[in-house]
Parts: C-alpha cells; sequence; structure tokens
C-alpha cells in the first residue's frame, strides 16, 4: 500500500461505484460465469446499435480526413444542428454561441461546477442521483443532499428543496432521472422554478445568483402517458438561471460515439469553453461532422426512435410485470413503474433473511452479494447514488438485455429468493 502523500483530491475523491462494479461483472463474465448485468447504463451495440445513417455518416466523415483539432466549442454546423434540432422539437431559440459541444456529458457536467461553483458554496441534489456527490466534492462545495421517497417516485419537490435555496449556488435536476427512469411532474417543476426566480430576485446585484443544472440526457426516452417537461418550457424566465446538459449518448444508444452538448447563457457557456479548452474535453472532429448532418436527417430519426424506445420498452416492463409476481407470491420485492429512461428502480429487502447455510444477511451489501452469487443478478445499489448504504433499493439497467435472458433471470431470482429462510 502507497503512503506518499498527493493531492487532496486524489487522496479523498471515490472513483466511480458503477463503473468499477461493471469492470468487476464483466471480469466474471470474461471467466465463464453467467451474469444478468444490468449495473451500467450502457447499450450492448450487439443489441441496441447505433443509427445506420449515423454510422454512415462517421464513416464518411474520416473518408473525408475529418481528423483535426474541432473548434474550442464545437464545430459551427454543429451547433446549428443542435439549435435548428430543439427549435423543431422543443420550441427553444438558443442560438450557436449558447451552445458548448464536448465529449459527451461529463465534460460538461465538470465545467458547469467549476464555472458556478466556489468552493464552501452550497450545491442541492436529489439523493439519489448521478454523480453529483462527486462533482460536488471536486469543487469542495456543501453537499446538500435532498432525501427523496418511494412514494415522490425518488424525484425531489419543490417542498423538499424549499428549506435550502436561500445559501445555494447550483440545484442540480435530472429528468428523466438517473438512476430512476422517473420523472419530474410538470407542475412540481414549474413551483420549483417559481422557486429559484423568486430566489434570484431577491439576491442583490452584487451576489452570486442561483442556477439550475438541468440534465435532460434521457428526454426522448419517455414512456406512456408520462410528460417530460424542462424549466425553461415551464417559466421562460429560467431561461437566464438554466444550464442543460444534453446529447447523443442515451437518445441514439451512442454512448461510445462521444458527442454531448450544453446551453445556456452566453457568457456561461463562454466560460465553460474556457475551461474545456484546458482540459481538452472536445468530441472528436469526424463524429461532430456526422452528428450535425445526422440530425439534420429528421427521416432517419423518425425510423430509428419508435422501434429503439419499443424495444427498451419492452424489457422495462416485462422485468417490471415479472417482479410485482414476484412480490404477489409474498417475496421481499418490489418496483416503481418504468416511466422514462433505461432504468428500473426496484427493491428487493432481503437483511434479516438467512441462506441455506445458515448465515444471515445483516447488511444490504450481504444482500447485493447474495443476488449475484446465486441468481447471477448484477444490479447497482441506490448507495453508489449517494443513498445511504443500508438503502435496500437498485437501479436495474436494460441497455445490455437481451429479451431471451429476461425470463431464466426472474426464474434463477425466484429460486435464490425461495432459499432464504
Amino acid at each position: 500500500m502507497h503512503t506518499e502523500k498527493l493531492s487532496k483530491l486524489a487522496d479523498t475523491l471515490i472513483g466511480s461505484e458503477i463503473v468499477k462494479l461493471g469492470n468487476q461483472i464483466r471480469a466474471r463474465i470474461a471467466a465463464g460465469d453467467t451474469i444478468y448485468n444490468f449495473t451500467v447504463g450502457d447499450f450492448d451495440p450487439q443489441v441496441f446499435p447505433i443509427p445506420v445513417e449515423l454510422k454512415d455518416e462517421i464513416v464518411k466523415a474520416y473518408e473525408q480526413h475529418f481528423t483535426s483539432y474541432p473548434l474550442a466549442d464545437g464545430e459551427l454546423d454543429l451547433r446549428q444542428a443542435v439549435s435548428a434540432y430543439y427549435t423543431k422539437h422543443l420550441g427553444f431559440d438558443y442560438t450557436p454561441n449558447e451552445i458548448q459541444i464536448s465529449c459527451g456529458g461529463r465534460p460538461l457536467i465538470y465545467a458547469i461546477f467549476r464555472t458556478i461553483v466556489d468552493e464552501g458554496d452550497t450545491v442541492i441534489y436529489a439523493n439519489p442521483s448521478w454523480n453529483n456527490n462527486h462533482y460536488t466534492h471536486m469543487t469542495w462545495a456543501k453537499h446538500c443532499m435532498v432525501p427523496t421517497t418511494p412514494e415522490n417516485e425518488f424525484m425531489p419537490t419543490a417542498a423538499d428543496i424549499a428549506p435550502y435555496i436561500q445559501n445555494a449556488a447550483l440545484l442540480c435536476l435530472c429528468s428523466p432521472q438517473n438512476p430512476t427512469g422517473t420523472m419530474l411532474n410538470p407542475d412540481e417543476l414549474r413551483k420549483i422554478c417559481a422557486m429559484v426566480v423568486a430566489e434570484n430576485e431577491r439576491r442583490g446585484p452584487d451576489e452570486k445568483k442561483l442556477y439550475v443544472l438541468f440534465d435532460q440526457m434521457y428526454w426522448t426516452l419517455v414512456y406512456g402517458d408520462a410528460v417530460f417537461e424542462n424549466p425553461v418550457s415551464a417559466m421562460p424566465a429560467m431561461r437566464n438561471y438554466t444550464v442543460f446538459v444534453d446529447g447523443i449518448s442515451k437518445c441514439f444508444a451512442a454512448t461510445g460515439v462521444r458527442v454531448g452538448w450544453s446551453f445556456g447563457p452566453a457568457f456561461i457557456m463562454a466560460k465553460m469553453r474556457a475551461i474545456l479548452s484546458h482540459v481538452g474535453g472536445w468530441a472528436p472532429m469526424a463524429e461532430q461532422k456526422a452528428v450535425a448532418k445526422f440530425l439534420g436527417n429528421q427521416a432517419a430519426i423518425d425510423n430509428y426512435m419508435p422501434t429503439f424506445k419499443a424495444s427498451l420498452l419492452y424489457r422495462l416492463e416485462a422485468i417490471y410485470k415479472g417482479l410485482m409476481a414476484l412480490k404477489d407470491k409474498g417475496y421481499a420485492v418490489d418496483a416503481i413503474q418504468p416511466k422514462a429512461a433505461l432504468y428500473l428502480t426496484i427493491q428487493i429487502d432481503l437483511v434479516g433473511n438467512k441462506k441455506p447455510d445458515g448465515q444471515v444477511l445483516t447488511k444490504q451489501s450481504d444482500v447485493t452479494d447474495y443476488l449475484l452469487e446465486n441468481a447471477g443478478l448484477a444490479i447497482v445499489p441506490f448507495s453508489a447514488f449517494g443513498a445511504d448504504a443500508e438503502n435496500s433499493w437498485y437501479r436495474l439497467s436494460v441497455g445490455t438485455c437481451k429479451t431471451e435472458d429476461i425470463a431464466p433471470m426472474l426464474q434463477k431470482l425466484e429460486t435464490a429468493l425461495a432459499q432464504l429462510s
């Protein structure tokens, strides 16, 4: 074990729990174990390939030798395409200089934190939520974790947020939400927006404003009667205080293509651009050129999305119904009906049960290990998203799920549950 002193950040930062877990699962699969891997929020390209038109545009861009550095804020044709895409689909009027391109959402979120948050500032985010705890730590900000409940589908409410808003610099919202696959109720979002606008009107001209980081990476993956709403559409005055994060990773199953973008007030985009210019978090030139072409190909998008969404929803609903059947049989499992994204929120509450060998599952990590060892079921505990270690809820991701694996996975899970006493 190394004892050499490094930076405070290096010595205190925890790496991505999800990536670490995913790597462990892949190693077991490579060793020959049968594992139903529902951990990483990624897509198996053999199951969910990117649109063929996007693939063809990427190949064509490389053939045309688009391999140089891109512009620091992203290629103009891509920023124009993103602007037109939102005008068409969400009624936005963001100009290219209000849009920042990067290699996926992570560098953009980091840049937003670095642009807005100072050491000691308060950052509000839901518990659970994806990675906000780590970005808050990296900026030495104060964590304000707002607990959420299954009754509210693990989404924060205006009442939850209200006690902390006066002292905050940044409010992080994600809808549809990672890890839950649920969404902010439009009425609740409007209440939150009204609070933010009122708080910023209260603050003096020399005070830092309260900004909202709105991660809408999953906004196109909404099912049934669920309704997606964003802060600016909900309340136009939020345009001055909202910084969006979006991209192609989830909506086109293009996680590895690495093209994402942020949009918001131009002065914030300029500061983010300066930060990213030193980090080098650019999307590759060829991929930028390809995405610019693809976003303008509405026929290709319309051809791709219905089948893609239906395939995800089929998996989510099949597993949800299977878990509800187990619940009806008396097993200590539960789930929230899928609303969006590629995630299912499930509960497996087995602490205190005895295994066949007489050993007691004394903590939630024992439950996680038991499911992996005896059911081959790999899922991510909410503790990886900032929740308490003894929280019995999990994220199940279907991006790598083969339909033929659903029935045997549920059967193995029932067998493992039945062995407990």
